[in-house]
């Protein structure tokens, strides 16, 4: 009971400060791939920016994992911080355990269940759509046969491959940016599963409550 007391402290104590360093970690590495052209001194106080907020998201795994005292268990039982802790730019899927740790700070939720399960959809999808692309791109650009030659283009075949229309018109070509395109296919399959699943309950609910205020023989 101590451990997750503890464990609860730490993690109201730093999510919102790691969603801070997780958008500069982002905004840096946005740089590092739509600028390659910076002067050496610059690029380096990127990288810098870079490792310094990865070394953030490392302590906070390792603090969380030594208050547990689950040793191994945790990793098991915490599969996506392990992830995100590897693949930083995944950490937008963080985006709920952000949420519940402003709201117990303000006592209760401000959004009904469907509100927020489409609202994280949403959010979700607009910062893995565009960390998908800068990867992508960042795999893509130059290499021999690419039809992403612009950043743009990225941001179209993000679009397109998690709205899980795939028109096919660009593509990765590289080993590396096909697996991102199976990673980035499988969230979007995700997401509009989690999207059109919440709005056809709510869609239930309303009808169900219509017909319940119905008066009989009405």
């Amino acid at each position: 009971m101590d451990d997750d007391r503890r464990m609860a402290g730490w993690e109201e104590l730093v999510e919102l400060p790691l969603v801070a360093a997780s958008m500069v970690f982002l905004a840096a590495y946005a740089v590092r791939v739509l600028a390659p052209g910076l002067p050496g001194l610059w690029r380096t106080l990127d990288l810098a920016v870079l490792l310094a907020a990865w070394a953030l998201f490392g302590v906070d795994y390792a603090v969380r994992w030594r208050l547990s005292g689950q040793r191994l268990r945790f990793v098991r039982t915490h599969l996506l911080d392990t992830v995100v802790l590897f693949l930083p730019l995944l950490r937008p899927l963080r985006v709920v355990k952000v949420y519940e740790a402003v709201q117990r700070r303000h006592g209760r939720p401000r959004l009904a269940l469907h509100a927020r399960v489409m609202a994280y959809a949403g959010l979700s999808t607009v910062l893995l759509g565009f960390a998908g692309a800068l990867a992508v791109f960042q795999q893509e650009r130059g290499a021999p046969g690419a039809t992403m030659r612009t950043f743009g283009d990225a941001v179209w075949w993000a679009c397109a491959t998690l709205a899980t229309v795939g028109y096919g018109d660009v593509v990765p070509v590289t080993p590396m940016g096909r697996v991102i395109a199976v990673g980035m296919m499988g969230m979007g399959l995700a997401l509009l599963g989690a999207v059109t699943g919440t709005f056809a309950s709510w869609l239930l609910q309303s009808f169900s409550r219509e017909d319940d205020d119905r008066p009989p023989g009405g």
